[in-house]
């Protein structure tokens, strides 16, 4: 029997209200990570959302169930993790943009090679090299390992 999604009625939300409720959360992969600070919405209706033009391989865990991670590379460089939220199917997602740092800091110093800890994960480029996050954790649920949202 799958798990219960703690956030249910969080995820369950179209994707603004949703980003303004997980500010606040503690998101953590393989027990690194800290608290959520800055969050964007994004739905099928917005031409900068990678659901505006419906699904594709790229962005085909955005459709999928909720609750899971939409996680891309941008310009080829930097992966972006995402929260899938809104009915199954809407294309809507949010966007980790910051977090503040509170668990496995050293892991994350070692990670983006530098000492400036409000620096770490202020980005969301930043925040996925810091927690180790990649296109292999496309799709994966954000309540089950590696994940933990809480």
């Amino acid at each position: 029997m799958a798990k219960a999604w703690p956030l249910e009625g969080v995820v369950a939300q179209d994707a603004a209200p949703c980003a303004r409720a997980l500010i606040g959360w503690t998101l953590t992969v393989e027990g690194v990570g800290g608290v959520i600070v800055e969050t964007e919405a994004y739905d099928s209706d917005d031409p900068a959302s990678h659901s505006f033009r419906g699904p594709t391989t790229r962005n085909a865990a955005m459709f999928g169930p909720v609750g899971r991670a939409y996680v891309y590379r941008i310009y080829g460089v930097h992966w972006c993790l995402n929260v899938v939220c809104g009915k199954a199917g809407s294309g809507q997602a949010v966007l980790i943009r910051a977090l503040e740092p509170t668990r496995g800091v050293s892991s994350m110093h070692a990670r983006r090679r530098l000492e400036a800890e409000r620096a770490l994960c202020s980005g969301p480029g930043k925040l996925c090299e810091a927690l180790a996050v990649t296109g292999h954790h496309d799709g994966l649920s954000l309540i089950e390992a590696p994940f933990a949202l809480t």
